[in-house]
């Protein structure tokens, strides 16, 4: 499903932690987080913490976030009658539920993989999106495949279900993990890493200019999904009954051939 490099038709201001009214609710619908028992971070306002940048789910563009789960994150947020706040936060703390614990966000949205490790420490929404892995490599290459890999540097992603496959199956790589896309990709531009693995989407988003090529694509039966406190249980269905409205509006299909139709 190839990567559509195209800027959601809404943004959100990239201000710090933002604020804005996720729909035309009046003060009686702001307060309906509290009256529904969703435990909120702050009255009226659904704060979402997120990794940026995350092509093609999360990043900045012309001074603004938007992406694929920041538009289905605001159409959430509306459909709650609530204010969205987008917090930009480190994947490891996402991923280990750590800014959940702190209380810094209500809502994860980072593209964050389902893993019986993650459902431990957090409680997921219903899968929202269904990933592959892939392995991105300069063109002309000798890299065709993961078995090519002994002896050179593979970047990766830390604390991603794309790290965990590279050192399951690439054992003779060595394996240089990096925070995040933001540094990963100019790792393989600098020459630093001989080949990223990480998403599909986000390694599609890196082949536009032509110096970047997939080399494999790989089946991992992966899907993400929003988190939340495991024991916000009335959140974690609203966003789930959220998530079906879309699906069944056509809003979601719409948000998701931006970002992944030709």
């Amino acid at each position: 499903m190839p990567y559509k490099a195209r800027t959601a038709a809404f943004t959100f201001l990239a201000i710090g932690a933002l604020s804005l009214t996720a729909c035309g609710g009046d003060d009686a619908g702001a307060s309906d987080g509290a009256a529904n028992g969703f435990n909120l971070v702050s009255e009226g306002t659904l704060t979402v913490c997120s990794d940026i940048p995350y092509v093609p789910f999360e990043y900045e563009e012309n001074g603004e976030y938007t992406g694929f789960d920041m538009e289905l994150v605001k159409e959430i947020a509306a459909g709650l009658d609530l204010e969205l706040a987008v917090q930009d936060a480190g994947f490891e703390g996402i991923a280990s539920g750590t800014v959940l614990a702190a209380g810094q966000c209500d809502l994860e949205a980072s593209a964050i993989t389902i893993t019986p490790e993650r459902e431990e420490a957090m409680g997921f929404a219903d899968p929202y999106y269904d990933s592959l892995q892939s392995l991105l490599v300069p063109a002309g290459s000798d890299i065709k495949s993961i078995d090519d890999l002994e002896g050179k540097k593979l970047g990766v992603q830390g604390n991603t279900t794309g790290e965990s496959y590279a050192r399951e199956n690439a054992p003779g790589a060595e394996i240089v993990a990096f925070p995040s896309d933001g540094e990963l990709f100019p790792a393989i531009q600098s020459g630093n890493v001989d080949a990223v693995l990480q998403d599909l989407p986000v390694n599609i988003g890196h082949t536009e200019d032509g110096d970047f090529t997939i080399a494999e694509e790989y089946e991992t039966d992966e899907s993400y999904g929003f988190a939340m406190d495991k024991d916000n249980t009335e959140l974690i269905s609203a966003v789930n009954e959220q998530l079906t409205e879309l699906r069944d509006n056509g809003k979601y299909q719409e948000i998701y051939d931006k970002y992944f139709t030709e």
